[in-house]
């Protein structure tokens, strides 16, 4: 049977996380092929990072079973508005309490931005969980530490312009999307403030990872270097693009999904 370009977008099916939010799960593929966890980025979802831009399909064109997920405040899953809600250890827990769910492991793991440093830390925590993984677009620092919360409030709050160009381009991605809400990724946002989210370069993970970046992306650097600390690092560059037109790069999957095989 042929599978196409862009694949259907299966019916969710929801798993409960720890504090009991629905999160939305899609499968796609042979029950019993190697398994990629997708998880996508902020202000996006399963559909718009992984589905949309050609992944899965090329994943299940490779012999690959799709477990994907809309991140807690995206897509289909539950979306509380209280920052504390998205601190990253609980993100952390959504993909344990779907692996859980799902009983599967070990998996191969695929997250773009803020699913790439979601991933960082998975791999460390539940190593024997992940085999190897494709981190897209991982940025150093805290993660959207440079979204200006006070004028993103305004702007959700009272409609007053916002004059930050990085807060911008946030609130004009997080409108992009029809399923997001705004108040939610604000939260999630002020959410990464919380705790020491920043990668441990003491304890990087052990497996395997490809870290790949666009070289428009003004993470580049940061991202090349955050490879370079991986005893099991590759890092690719994705020529041309920048961090919110990387996922669809033809090249970017061809090195991920290479990679995801067992290519160096």
């Amino acid at each position: 049977m042929s599978i196409p370009l862009i694949p259907e977008m299966p019916e969710p099916v929801y798993v409960m996380s720890e504090e009991g939010f629905r999160l939305a799960t899609y499968t796609w593929g042979d029950d019993d092929a190697p398994v990629v966890l997708a998880v996508h980025g902020f202000a996006s979802s399963c559909r718009d990072n992984w589905v949309s831009t050609g992944w899965v399909g090329g994943l299940l064109r490779e012999g690959f079973r799709v477990l994907g997920i809309d991140q807690r405040g995206h897509g289909m899953s539950e979306k509380p508005v209280e920052p504390r809600n998205y601190q990253m250890p609980l993100l952390v827990s959504d993909v344990e309490a779907i692996l859980d769910t799902y009983m599967i492991d070990p998996v191969l793991y695929l997250g773009y931005s803020l699913g790439a440093r979601v991933g960082w830390h998975v791999a460390v925590d539940l190593g024997d969980r992940i085999e190897r993984a494709v981190l897209g677009g991982i940025p150093d620092g805290r993660p959207l530490g440079r979204l200006d919360l006070a004028q993103a409030n305004a702007y959700l709050e009272h409609g007053t312009p916002v004059t930050d160009q990085a807060t911008q381009n946030y609130v004009r991605l997080a409108e992009r999307v029809p399923e997001n809400d705004l108040g939610a990724l604000i939260a999630l946002a002020g959410g990464m403030r919380f705790g020491d989210e920043n990668p441990d370069m003491g304890r990087p993970p052990q497996q395997p990872v490809l870290v790949a970046t666009g070289t428009e992306d003004r993470i580049f650097d940061d991202s090349k270097q955050l490879a370079a600390q991986l005893p099991n690092g590759t890092f690719v560059e994705i020529e041309g693009r920048h961090h919110f037109n990387a996922p669809g790069a033809r090249d970017f999957k061809r090195f991920g999904i290479d990679f995801l095989r067992g290519g160096a």
